[in-house]
């Protein structure tokens, strides 16, 4: 096979040079022009949310929610060690400590170890819920939709609630995902925390290149993420900063491309969906293999697809088989380094990681561009039917 299948490189076949060549003409591709106020009128309309914000990128939204949710230097937030690394490099922007917990069989993080541990870790005191090891304020949750599969919400509301946590869920990798089913019903996911956020990154479903969203429920919230994002300008002509801003704005450029992608978001789900269920059909062929499932009661965006590999039933480990899938031109990724292993984060507190150190030795991601054809779905399936040992 002389033609490579990559993992996922975005889709550009829709009014995306259209667009981009308006804002160009226009003379509008710095941080300001129309295309910016569309693209986030038109996220509004798509998520049935009263106001979204657009940033720089989906690590600028999660900062910016921590600062909406103020989380500070005495507070910690617990976050998934499953997951990249932007979902929490921001509880330190703010000062304050993550605190790792597991995943599950979803990939998503473990909601039974968070309740368990806030129910016996933690006491509830009239600053908020404290953690009896460190004694610090545990502040807000960062709850991610793990390859654009849907956390369960409900479970998570109710923790929060009676935890008196802050939500703010990274769904970078779920834009389009929504409950189908119980009390969010219709509810995309993003828009039902105190804060979601969302990414445009370059192998996202829909892409700006680099951007994101941020997504509220207070008006006076959201506007000062507004504010925050474009410096803390309180006066544009004369240049006084009463706040630290930050320089988190989206271009004009960037969003003209984003307008022209959402337009495009449900044909992509589309497409992701039914090359989901053809590898599924194909790989329960495969001794050993497995397609990983997704949560009842969601439509999900299946932005990713994890391929869980059992290598003394297949004969081929994660590693082998990426090497292998290297040598045909099929790129495939292994899941990201666990959190709390990372050097800036091992000193910190990790709960009861289990589920996470197995399911990272044994999961590859395996092609899920938008624009992948059914053939190119045959080719790898039947490469890895062909590499199967025994």
């Amino acid at each position: 096979m002389n033609r490579m299948i990559p993992l996922s490189v975005p889709n550009l076949k829709g009014n995306e040079l259209k667009y981009v060549t308006d804002a160009v003409n226009t003379e509008w591709v710095s941080t300001g022009g129309s295309y910016i106020r569309k693209f986030e009128e038109n996220m509004v309309h798509y998520l049935k949310v009263d106001q979204a914000v657009a940033c720089q990128s989906g690590t600028a939204g999660i900062h910016l929610a921590l600062k909406l949710c103020d989380v500070q230097t005495k507070d910690e937030v617990i976050v998934p060690t499953l997951t990249f690394i932007a979902a929490v490099n921001p509880v330190r922007y703010v000062g304050a400590e993550p605190v790792f917990m597991d995943c599950d069989d979803t990939l998503n993080m473990d909601l039974d170890k968070v309740e368990e541990f806030l129910e016996y870790e933690c006491k509830l005191t009239n600053e908020g819920t404290v953690n009896k090891k460190t004694n610090k304020v545990i502040k807000a949750i960062v709850i991610v939709h793990v390859f654009g599969n849907m956390v369960n919400m409900e479970k998570i509301m109710k923790i929060a609630s009676k935890y008196n946590l802050k939500v703010i869920e990274d769904a970078t990798e779920a834009l389009g995902t929504y409950c189908t089913s119980g009390t969010y019903s219709g509810k995309f996911a993003g828009t039902i925390g105190d804060f979601g956020v969302y990414s445009f990154n370059g192998n996202k479903i829909i892409t700006t290149g680099g951007g994101g969203m941020l997504v509220g429920k207070k008006k006076e919230l959201m506007d000062r993420a507004k504010y925050l994002s474009t410096q803390a300008k309180d006066d544009e002509l004369y240049y006084t900063h009463n706040h630290v801003g930050f320089n988190y704005r989206m271009t004009n450029l960037q969003a003209a491309l984003g307008v022209a992608q959402l337009e495009m978001l449900e044909d992509f789900i589309e497409t992701k969906t039914l090359n989901y269920n053809l590898y599924k059909k194909e790989i329960e062929k495969i001794d050993g293999l497995r397609v990983l499932d997704v949560n009842k009661n969601t439509r999900p965006n299946f932005w990713f697809y994890a391929l869980v590999i059992d290598s003394s039933k297949y004969g081929l480990n994660r590693d082998e088989l990426l090497h292998e899938l290297q040598e045909v031109k099929i790129q495939t990724r292994p899941i990201w380094g666990l959190i709390h292993e990372q050097m800036p984060y091992k000193e910190n507190q990790a709960y009861k990681i289990e589920k996470a150190n197995k399911y990272i030795d044994s999961i590859l991601n395996i092609p899920c561009s938008t624009n992948l054809k059914s053939e190119d779905v045959n080719i790898v399936t039947k490469k890895l039917t062909h590499l199967k040992r025994g």
